[in-house]
């Protein structure tokens, strides 16, 4: 083996492995971090993508896929046949890189990351046909969060092409979404973004449920909170036949003078 990935941040041996990969890619026993990074390096890729097959920690995948932003970038790279999800039943010692032409064992010691990399030809063989076999046995991840360029052209299309940069503008000012203190959650951004754009709250919740984000109900949990709160306000508007249906409206002038890239950290500041 040699270690010529040695002193490399993780980002920098999956791109590499992305650069030469001629075929298929394995991607064993991923920690939470490389997965994440993964996710960055893969969308921002530029050229054709292999298709890889990720091989990971079920509760590992839960926990990193409850970001919206991973979780919406990694849905567009599955519609992309770039990325496949499955399951470890059984988790090797190591982190693992495997190619039609090498197999790289990650490994971290502190902020330091080494890739171990052998090429022999025979080694590589029984490898990438052991988890290719594993793969085959392998459960499929259900990720259920919709690619990030879905809900960007529903949103343009269905409430508006300003609501769509506004949700883009934040979204790029996070770096996580969450909704659990450390990032605000898709349904929050939503409806900051329809109240920034005074749109109906049915068109937003109808969408975000047609889209795969929540369900209607989340949606109206979601905005009575945020109603309560002082971050939103509503109006009635009459409609022909039925219930008059609400406008949303930024109810906090510290939201209404903040612009895109601090809306999210002004609403954050509220909310906690």
């Amino acid at each position: 083996m040699t270690s010529n990935l040695l002193n490399h941040q993780i980002d920098d041996i999956l791109a590499s492995v992305l650069e030469d990969a001629s075929g298929d890619v394995y991607m064993v026993n991923p920690s939470r971090e490389a997965i994440e990074e993964f996710v960055t390096v893969a969308t921002e890729f530029d050229g054709t993508l292999p298709a890889v097959h990720m091989l990971a920690d079920e509760r590992t995948l839960k926990e990193v896929m409850d970001d919206f932003i991973v979780a919406s970038n990694a849905a567009d790279l599955i519609v992309e046949d770039a990325l496949a999800l499955r399951t470890l039943k059984e988790a090797p010692e190591n982190s693992l890189l495997v190619t039609g032409d090498r197999v790289i064992a990650v490994v971290h010691a502190g902020d330091r990351v080494g890739g171990l990399v052998t090429d022999d030809e025979s080694f590589v063989e029984d490898t990438y046909e052991t988890y290719a076999a594993r793969w085959e046995d392998a459960d499929t991840f259900n990720l259920r969060t919709p690619p990030i360029s879905s809900v960007r052209d529903t949103l343009s299309e269905e409430i508006s092409p300003d609501a769509e940069e506004d949700f883009t503008a934040i979204l790029n000012s996070l770096e996580t979404a969450r909704g659990d203190g450390d990032g605000l959650d898709e349904v929050t951004i939503s409806l900051l973004v329809a109240a920034k754009n005074e749109a109906l709250l049915y068109d937003i919740s109808k969408w975000g449920e047609d889209v795969g984000i929540a369900s209607k109900a989340t949606f109206s949990r979601t905005k009575t909170k945020l109603e309560d709160m002082g971050l939103i306000d509503t109006e009635k508007v009459p409609i022909d036949v039925g219930r008059p249906r609400l406008r949303l409206k930024i109810g906090d002038d510290r939201l209404r003078e903040a612009d895109n890239g601090q809306l999210a950290t002004v609403a954050q500041s509220i909310l906690n």
